[in-house]
């Protein structure tokens, strides 16, 4: 019998997790809610366990100690009900845009036609209809970051896992991107965990944002800015909780700047 997930809040729950790298200790009794169907990012300081803690709920990790579960179920590896969406983009450079966006079905073995027609759907949703048969060499970084994002979507998996997404890109495309992930996390009706190290991406794009301590890292503080996110795209960067919230969490993270 299939489990119904419907009912239980949050679509990834971390319990005092602990990580070691040899002598050295990364997170340290991490624990932490996800809830379902929002955006929450993971900020901090650089080396503070950011990418290991998604590493860990990718099941990419193993934890030294503690629990992470996942639609009520234990984390013990990969599972097709996580996609991650790498930094580097991670495609195949002989593949074409429709080759990479359906490789995860391909692997799946979901037949042809119905994996082409579900990675068109999401290249088109995420702005490159048209470019189905281009190769990643003849893609301009943003646009091969999005490749990876219509990959990750398309394996309909219910949590992603971002790790610093939009970092290899420059402004303009980046401030695009953060609009287009608003749309996704409004129409996609998943749960995204998203690394990142800047505070105005973290306020502008989050539900939630888990402010995390250096290493060992742990939990300092969560966020959860709401008074603005009704507001359309264009006017969130101008309004004055964003502006505070920005400037607070930039006022507790500084003693920690090298």
């Amino acid at each position: 019998m299939t489990k119904s997930t419907t009912n239980i809040e949050h679509a990834v729950t971390v319990r005092n997790v602990h990580k070691n790298y040899g002598d050295v200790q990364a997170l340290e009794n991490m624990s932490l809610d996800f809830p379902r169907g929002q955006l929450t990012s993971l900020l901090g300081p650089s080396g503070c366990g950011k990418t290991t803690l998604l590493k860990i709920i990718a099941g990419l990790l193993p934890a030294t100690s503690g629990e992470i579960i996942v639609n009520g179920t234990p984390v013990t590896g990969p599972g097709p009900d996580r996609a991650f969406v790498f930094q580097d983009f991670a495609l195949l450079p002989w593949a074409s845009v429709l080759r990479n966006v359906a490789f995860g079905l391909e692997l799946r073995g979901v037949a042809k036609s119905e994996r082409e027609a579900i990675a068109e759907k999401y290249i088109a949703n995420v702005g490159l209809a048209g470019f189905e048969n281009s190769f990643p060499h003849e893609l301009s970084g943003g646009m091969r970051q999005r490749v990876g994002l219509a990959r990750a979507l398309s394996v309909d998996a219910q949590v992603l896992l971002m790790d610093e997404p939009f970092s290899a890109v420059d402004e303009q495309t980046r401030r695009k991107f953060q609009e287009d992930l608003l749309g996704l996390v409004k129409n996609e009706n998943k749960t995204f965990i998203f690394v990142t190290h800047s505070i105005e991406e973290a306020v502008y794009v989050s539900d939630q944002i888990a402010i995390l301590l250096p290493r060992p890292s742990r939990v300092s503080e969560i966020i959860k800015p709401s008074g603005f996110r009704h507001k359309s795209a264009d006017h969130i960067r101008r309004d004055p909780e964003y502006l505070d919230i920005v400037d607070n969490i930039w006022a507790s993270l500084r003693s920690y700047v090298e």
